[in-house]
């Protein structure tokens, strides 16, 4: 009889010994990371409002919330002023060459007078060359006083120009004191608060696309044969216990340099000191979380 119990004995254990070995069929591990982007102020000045909460979700370029923009909008109204007060003194052209133009088309007319006259003996070639003489200096007063308004038209649209540049600067001021979130997104931290004074490049909330996750596995240099990007692998997500969940999984980035196992790590080959690095892109069901464990298993062993 005892003899009996012994070869049971004996049979149980390889089978718990096969079972135990079953939780080892991996080809790597890693922890799950997001394309995570910090927010920061992009101007100075009291925040007005910052209607955000920790887990909610943005889209990219909706407004959330604003910096004081008082002293901006002054300067901005100072500057259109300053540019109307500039195209107020551009002068009319043709309203002060007119006279000019009226003055040479009247001696034009004379000439032709004397001409007629001069042919039928009633008049005299220093008449026609005074005339002439008078006509040749009205247009060289018209030509000066065309240049003269020409140039300071010119004068006048380079100042105005200088004007539109400074507005564009503040309206590009203005439009910084918007806070909104770059990507579509979860809040994952707020910085600040409605009330609080921001300054240029202080955070203010940090922002992580969670619909695309990222497993980042660590495969030793004897598994890079068989790892390419863009391959298809599977993900194992453990989310404690014995609750796991498979996901399909995209390679998307190998690195190019070897790096010591994070002791967080495990690998298949516990003697493994280099690892690389891989990245494996992995659609959110809204289930996975920044931080939580996974394996990778190969489609191909």
């Amino acid at each position: 009889m005892n003899k009996m119990k012994k070869i049971a004995v004996y049979s149980i254990v390889p089978l718990l010994l096969a079972s135990c070995g079953n939780r080892d069929d991996f080809d790597a591990t890693g922890t799950f990371e997001a394309t995570e982007v910090v927010v920061s102020a992009e101007a100075t000045g009291r925040i007005l409002y910052f209607d955000v909460e920790e887990g909610d979700t943005l889209v990219a370029g909706r407004q959330v919330g604003a910096i004081d923009t008082v002293q901006l909008y002054l300067q901005k109204l100072q500057l259109e002023q300053q540019r109307a007060s500039i195209h107020s003194n551009r002068p009319d052209v043709a309203k002060q060459a007119s006279a000019l133009r009226s003055q040479i088309a009247q001696q034009e007319r004379e000439r032709s007078r004397v001409e007629n006259l001069l042919n039928d003996g009633a008049a005299t070639t220093k008449q026609l060359d005074d005339i002439n003489a008078s006509i040749r200096v009205l247009n060289g007063q018209l030509e000066a006083l065309l240049s003269n308004l020409e140039n300071n038209t010119s004068a006048l649209d380079a100042n105005a120009s200088a004007v539109d540049l400074q507005i564009a600067q503040i309206e590009d001021r203005l439009a910084k004191c918007r806070i909104v979130s770059p990507i579509d997104g979860s809040v994952l931290v707020k910085y600040s608060e409605a009330g609080e004074l921001a300054a240029a490049g202080r955070p203010l909330m940090k922002v992580a696309d969670m619909s695309l996750l990222y497993l980042r596995a660590y495969f030793t240099s004897d598994q890079l044969a068989r790892l390419k990007v863009g391959q298809e692998v599977t993900v194992v997500a453990d989310f404690g216990g014995d609750q796991q969940r498979e996901y399909p999984g995209r390679i998307t980035w190998i690195a190019s340099e070897s790096e010591f196992t994070p002791k967080t790590i495990q690998t298949r080959d516990t003697r493994a000191n280099l690892v690389y690095a891989v990245k494996i892109a992995v659609e959110n069901d809204g289930l996975l979380k920044i931080g939580l464990y996974g394996e990778v298993r190969l489609s191909e062993k």
